[in-house]
């Protein structure tokens, strides 16, 4: 086997590269290894373009492996990996969104990453190596790539900012930031192009010190990738030169002349204008493809120019200015809470769901096990955009829109021991025109509020976009740009950045970046950042202004959580034989119960004389009697030595033949019979802890 290994030293750890041949039919394979977590990732191209495409198609995968954790993991009839979960679909999406904006435009054949976690040592994040493995594969291939990337994760430890943080100091610390870093054009700058992270009430300034503080370290790993690329890159193949048509492009550009601005507001029906006017005159279906695609060049162009040149925006808005918003809580009686946000044409309808904590997911995943008690799930239906299609499960953008989201809301949730609750939020698009994700957290944010769960603060979000100078001859840090707060979608889908920022009053929760340049100055995000701030605050007014605190009472319909605690010593005679006792009481009251092992005991019902029904029944098993109490009792059993009797539920004691009566007794069955209910007195409880009982001294 040939191989090369390559060693860099990272913060005191030792970040191992291997490039081997045991994937080489492969165009580009890496091995990379920091402490036991390994990475191993695969690069590869079709041998073909795909004729008349419009979109580069480009597929991501990062693979979780059961055996990386030495575990055997899956449901009983299917021990194997099946669906990703849902933090390896997140991973890949990380991984797509840093290596994306680097392909060349004309470059349309189909591209394949896939990174597979081998083994991981549940210290060093695989998500970091992940989308490193995947920059070198495609570095070392004859893919064309306008990399390296260096990705990096920084947290906090005892308040100070550090590097690659293991995992339990970031699950332990308030802030999380991913990011993604390259070199401009010049080399003269390291730019960013892609960033994930999620905060306790981070200030913006914080977030900017941790990028700025670690531009030694992005150059240390770029510098490393590059060295990588000269001693084991392939040449990269040669890109067909781009078709050129003259008398097309004059006449797309006489087609547009003088109607384009307008156009840009409805695109679409521009688009079907000149698609009709093509077919009409061209039979080649290439060439009407060809011209559809040159009139988005010019839809693009022309916003560019308008925002960076004019200050203007398609609908008339300012730079910085928020479309027209309105707020609505409390519009569904039977649901436990809901919440409508709308922001120009995008509008999202939350609804809040309160359940038992025995109605937690169940996280059985490579990186991730135990429960959860907090969910948002995002549904973007087709007609929300107005188009047609298939409902399926949730694709990959739910799912990272609807994470979004969650990660901004969770930050402010009551802990468990003040609200015992499962809490699932579910946002429905109803109609989207940028920005749904940041609309769907001030809609649930909306719905938890109207139904009683007690945030530690409202939470608004808002997305940032930019329009950069389209000038190739200059470099990025050269170019002029515009911030836009609150792009709608031809802002989004002509924009060159894509910023989302969710926070409460206090700070940032969550953030997310990504880009269609080549990357972003720390200067831009700077700006950003603060400009986001003011949009985030006045969205909050208006949030405030229809609710400006939860609701002190739970929804009617929703259920009641009762708690009790007992001797931990006594969850099994609650539980009983089998499950027996903790399924009477169940069914008998109509309930569900959640035992911990630390004896606390939650009883969820929908009605409150059920949940106490329970409870009484429970206080009576686990009830420590003392000597001297009086019960009435049912007989469960005759001895010939005496009748045991229950005088509560669960708890027997034992009423000596001596204990039936002031006479002499020959037989118990003379005094007493099965069924029986009969007054016992507690008259002693030896060291094993069983109760003697008495008859004769309950009847005087």
């Amino acid at each position: 086997m040939k191989s090369e290994i390559f060693k860099l030293d990272v913060d005191g750890k030792t970040l191992e590269v291997e490039i081997n041949d045991l994937a080489e039919r492969a165009n580009g394979s890496v091995w990379i290894k920091l402490g036991n977590t390994i990475i191993m990732a695969t690069a590869v191209m079709a041998k073909k373009e795909i004729e008349g495409s419009d979109f580069f198609p480009l597929t991501v995968t990062y693979e979780e492996k059961y055996y990386a954790v030495g575990k055997i993991l899956g449901s009983r009839f299917l021990k194997r990996e099946s669906r990703p979960s849902e933090k390896a679909i997140l991973n890949s999406r990380l991984i797509d969104r840093a290596i994306r904006p680097l392909f060349p435009d004309n470059f349309k054949r189909e591209v394949q990453i896939i990174a597979t976690c081998i083994s991981w040592d549940k210290e060093n994040d695989p998500a970091v190596l992940g989308l490193f493995a995947s920059s070198l594969a495609l570095l070392v291939s004859d893919i064309p790539w306008n990399g390296p990337v260096a990705p990096l994760r920084m947290g906090k430890k005892n308040g100070e900012l550090v590097a690659f943080p293991a995992k339990e100091e970031r699950e332990a610390g308030s802030f999380d930031l991913f990011f993604s870093a390259l070199y401009s054009e010049s080399k003269k700058e390291i730019l960013v192009n892609m960033i994930e992270g999620e905060f306790d009430g981070a200030q913006e300034e914080e977030i900017n010190k941790a990028i700025e503080k670690t531009r030694p370290l992005q150059e240390k790993l770029l510098i490393f990738g590059e060295e990588i690329a000269q001693k084991m890159g392939k040449e990269k193949i040669l890109l067909g030169e781009k078709k050129e048509d003259e008398e097309l492009e004059k006449e797309i550009k006489e087609f547009a002349e003088g109607k384009m601005e307008k156009s840009l507001i409805d695109f679409d029906s521009f688009r079907e204008e000149l698609k009709e006017h093509l077919r009409n005159k061209y039979e080649e279906a290439e060439k009407v493809s060809h011209g559809l695609h040159l009139l988005e060049q010019e839809g693009e162009k022309t916003i560019h120019q308008m925002v960076i040149d004019r200050n203007l925006r398609i609908d008339g808005r300012g730079l910085n200015e928020i479309r027209e918003i309105n707020c609505r809580a409390g519009l569904f009686e039977r649901v436990h809470g809901s919440g409508l946000f709308c922001r120009g044409q995008t509008k999202v309808l939350s609804f809040l769901t309160l359940g038992s904590p025995g109605e937690q997911k169940i996280m059985e995943e490579m990186e991730v096990e135990g429960k959860k008690r907090f969910m948002h799930h995002y549904n973007f239906p087709p007609s929300c955009v107005g188009e047609i299609g298939a409902l399926r499960g949730p694709g990959r953008r739910e799912i990272g829109h609807g994470m979004l989201a969650e990660k901004a809301l969770r930050q402010v949730i009551p802990d468990a021991q003040i609200f015992p609750y499962t809490i699932r939020l579910v946002s429905e698009v109803l109609c989207s025109n940028g920005s749904s994700s940041m609309a769907s957290t001030c809609a649930a944010c909306l719905a938890m509020m109207d139904g009683g769960v007690p945030i530690k603060n409202p939470v608004s979000g808002i997305a940032m976009g930019m329009m950069m100078e389209m000038d190739k001859n200059k470099n990025t840090e050269e170019k002029k740009y515009k911030i836009l707060t609150d792009v709608q979608g031809q802002e989004d889908h002509y924009g060159d950045m894509d910023l989302k920022v969710a926070g409460t009053k206090d700070g940032i929760n969550a953030l997310q970046m990504d880009v269609k340049v080549r990357g972003i100055t720390g200067k831009i995000i700077k700006e950003a950042l603060e400009q986001s701030k003011k949009a985030r605050l006045e969205i909050l007014e208006k949030m405030r202004a229809v609710l400006p605190e939860p609701r002190k009472q739970l929804s009617s319909y929703a259920p009641r959580i009762f708690i009790i605690k007992i001797n931990p010593e006594k969850i099994g005679e609650v539980i009983g034989p089998g499950g027996k006792i903790i399924n009477e009481i169940i069914d008998a009251c109509n309930v569900s119960i959640d035992i911990e092992e630390t004896g606390e005991i939650f009883v969820t019902a929908e009605k409150e004389e059920s949940a106490q029904k329970a409870l009484e029944w429970i206080n009576n098993i686990t009830r420590e009697v003392v000597v001297g109490e009086t019960f009435q009792g049912k007989v469960k059993r005759i001895l010939d030595f005496g009748a045991f009797v229950e005088m509560l539920p669960g708890q027997e004691g034992l009423v000596h033949i001596s204990q039936l009566s002031e006479k002499r007794v020959n037989k118990v069955s003379d005094v007493v019979k099965i069924g029986d209910i009969v007054p016992v007195k507690v008259v002693s409880i030896d060291e094993q802890g069983r109760i003697n009982l008495s008859l004769k001294e309950a009847r005087k």
